[in-house]
């Protein structure tokens, strides 16, 4: 504690104990640093528990910048290019936890979630972490000397140094709040506005009505949104699988392209992107002797092939050769070019992360610390930093927490 006046308790309060604030807390204490770890509930990490299915995809091996969301681009370029999945995969290989890739990248545990959970215990352990869960912080007074104090339910603590780990607004039943923002807020710090993502899409009842009764189908498709082209493209596009639902649509496909939609566009998909439809029924009506609903459903499965037929109203029993060229495109529009406007989306309560958050311009992409606030930090989901699905938020989260962890003074 050397240079640090007694009366001060910690050198560091790491607030919320999820992936990015364990692993700034253990890189922090590993380094010499007196760290109190601070959450209000009384499960430990539960995003990490519920993640992959309880197997936890914890990075992604293909992670880069261009996996990443942010009003401010080229902000989580140091962060991640300083810890990357290898400098993760040692931690767990050191750790003996078995894992596999399983797609696209992405490595999961071959256990238990749990295995990663009791690995960044180990390691924040091993740095002599004070723990105090669960623990309901109401107020953040900054002292006139520097440092701050935090008054609790459990009695006030003394710190140096903050770290805001505790996440955005995505599963509030799990325990999120926007403790975040409103530490951001008292520190007049901007914002870029939260909303959720990876998250299903919805749609309203009306227009979904000849669809609800899909619920259930998943198929590959190619789905995209907002423009590709120019400059300030704002759009993307992915390749993954897509599931139908009562209310929407779900999948990965759909949870990708929700951090990337806005309110009013449509979303396209294609959903048969190895054929040209179009190309291949008007080559084809002079050597396909079939019905067109046989036709369709050789690609696509039955009831889909089905209710696309009747939302387009055309016959399934029409023979393709009797059938007007225009007639053929309109149906491969709706096949290899299907666009259709959300209303809106299941919301925090099935998101898997929150888009948005603390406007990184106000922070240091070195340290993660606000530039107008000497000693305060903000790591991990309550950064405006969104990765796509796939481990990519993890590794924002190990990477983030590891920059402010070595920073920590």
């Amino acid at each position: 504690m050397s240079g640090i006046p007694m009366a001060k308790q910690f050198d560091v309060a790491v607030i919320g104990a999820g992936a990015a604030g364990m692993m700034c807390a253990a890189v922090a204490a590993q380094q010499g640093k007196r760290v109190v770890l601070i959450d209000h509930a009384a499960k430990l990490a539960e995003k990490i528990r519920i993640s992959g299915g309880g197997r936890c995809n914890f990075t992604n091996v293909s992670t880069t910048p261009q996996n990443f969301l942010s009003e401010n681009p080229h902000f989580c370029k140091s962060a991640l290019s300083r810890y990357t999945p290898q400098d993760f995969l040692a931690l767990v290989k050191k750790h003996r936890i078995g894992y596999q890739e399983k797609h696209k990248g992405q490595l999961f545990c071959n256990e238990s979630a749990e295995q990663i959970i009791e690995m960044l215990k180990d390691e924040c352990a091993a740095g002599g972490v004070h723990w105090r869960m669960p623990c309901k912080i109401d107020n953040i007074i900054p002292q006139d000397d520097g440092g701050f104090v935090l008054q609790t339910d459990s009695g006030d603590i003394e710190t140096v140094s903050i770290v805001i780990a505790t996440g955005g607004l995505s599963i509030p039943k799990i325990g999120a709040t926007d403790f975040a923002y409103r530490v951001a807020k008292q520190f007049d710090l901007r914002m870029v506005e939260p909303r959720p993502a990876l998250v299903p899409l919805t749609f309203d009842a009306a227009s979904w009505a000849p669809f609800a009764e899909l619920s259930g189908i998943a198929l590959e498709v190619d789905v995209e949104t907002g423009s590709l082209k120019g400059r300030k493209a704002t759009g993307a596009r992915f390749r993954e699988d897509l599931l139908f639902t009562h209310r929407g649509l779900s999948g990965p496909a759909i949870l990708q392209i929700s951090s990337y939609w806005l309110p009013g566009e449509p979303i396209v998909i294609n959903l048969l992107p190895e054929v040209d439809v179009a190309q291949t029924l008007i080559e084809g009506k002079g050597t396909l002797k079939k019905q067109l609903g046989n036709i369709v459903a050789q690609w696509l499965p039955q009831r889909l092939a089905d209710c696309l037929l009747a939302v387009n109203g055309l016959a399934p029993d029409a023979r393709i050769a009797d059938m007007p060229d225009a007639q053929l495109r309109k149906l491969a529009q709706a096949i290899n070019a299907w666009s259709i406007v959300p209303n809106g989306s299941e919301g925090y309560r099935k998101a898997e992360v929150t888009r948005g958050g603390i406007d990184t311009r106000e922070l240091s992409q070195q340290t993660m610390m606000a530039n107008k606030v000497p000693g305060l930090y903000f790591i991990g989901e309550s950064v405006d930093v969104t990765g796509w699905l796939g481990g990519y938020n993890f590794q924002w989260a190990w990477a983030s927490g590891m920059a402010a962890g070595i920073a920590l003074q």
